[in-house]
C-alpha cells in the first residue's frame, strides 16, 4: 500500500479546512492509500509562510510517503512560480502529486504533460514581462530620463569634515539632509580614496642653495 500525504489549506479562519479533509481521505481510501499524516494551513495569505506546507515538504525529504493529495492546484502555493518549485521539488524527491479538482495526476503521461503546459506558461510569461521592462528602460533613456539613483547633490568634503571633526552621526545627517547611511558611506570612500602627492616644485635656475651642515 502506498503511503500518502494530504495538504489542505483555507483562506480565512471562518472557513472550515474540514471539507477538504474529507474528500482527501475519500479519494486516498478510494485509491487504496495509506495516509500518513496531514498538513493544514489556515488564513496563509500570499506573502506570509505556510508552516503546514513547510512541514510537508520536511517530511517529503524525509521519504515519509510517497503521493501528496491535495484539493486544487491554487490551494498549494501563492504563485504559478511557487506552485511549480513545490511540483518540480516533489518530482525530484520521487514524490507523486495529486490534485482531486483539476483531476490532475503526475503518475500519468496527461499530468506530466499538464505540468509541462503550466512550466511552459510561466516561463513565457517570465520572459514577456522581463522584455517589457528592458523596453521601458529603453524608451527612458532614449528619451533623456536618467535611470538608477540620482546622486546626492550634497558637499560631500564637508559632510566628511563634520562628521570626522567628532559631529555625531544623526546630527551630522540632519545638518547636510541627507540619511546617517550616506554619511556613512561618503565617510568609508573618502578614506579609501588615496592621498594626495605632494609635489616639490623646482628652484629657478641661478638661485643658490644653502646646504646645512
Amino acid at each position: 500500500m502506498q503511503r500518502a500525504a494530504i495538504y489542505a489549506r483555507v483562506s480565512t479562519p471562518d472557513q472550515c479546512v474540514e471539507n477538504p479533509l474529507y474528500e482527501l481521505r475519500d479519494m486516498a481510501a478510494r485509491r487504496g492509500y495509506e495516509i500518513v499524516n496531514e498538513y493544514t494551513d489556515v488564513g496563509a495569505g500570499s506573502k506570509s509562510r505556510r508552516a503546514g506546507l513547510d512541514a510537508l515538504l520536511a517530511d517529503a525529504r524525509r521519504r515519509r510517503f510517497e503521493i501528496v493529495l491535495v484539493a486544487a492546484f491554487d490551494r498549494v502555493a501563492r504563485s504559478v512560480r511557487h506552485f511549480l518549485a513545490v511540483v518540480d521539488e516533489l518530482s525530484d524527491l520521487g514524490v507523486e502529486f495529486v490534485s482531486a479538482r483539476e483531476n490532475i495526476d503526475t503518475t500519468g503521461a496527461m499530468g506530466r504533460m499538464f505540468i509541462t503546459i503550466i512550466s511552459s506558461i510561466a516561463e513565457l510569461e517570465r520572459s514577456v514581462i522581463i522584455e517589457r521592462i528592458k523596453a521601458g528602460m529603453r524608451r527612458r533613456r532614449l528619451e533623456g530620463y536618467r535611470l538608477g539613483r540620482v546622486p546626492l547633490d550634497v558637499d560631500r568634503d564637508a559632510i566628511v569634515r563634520d562628521r570626522l571633526s567628532g559631529n555625531s552621526l544623526t546630527a551630522t545627517a540632519k545638518k547636510h539632509g541627507v540619511s546617517r547611511a550616506s554619511v556613512v558611506r561618503f565617510v568609508r570612500e573618502s578614506q579609501r580614496r588615496p592621498a594626495p602627492v605632494e609635489r616639490f616644485q623646482p628652484l629657478p635656475v641661478g638661485v643658490p642653495v644653502q646646504l646645512t651642515a
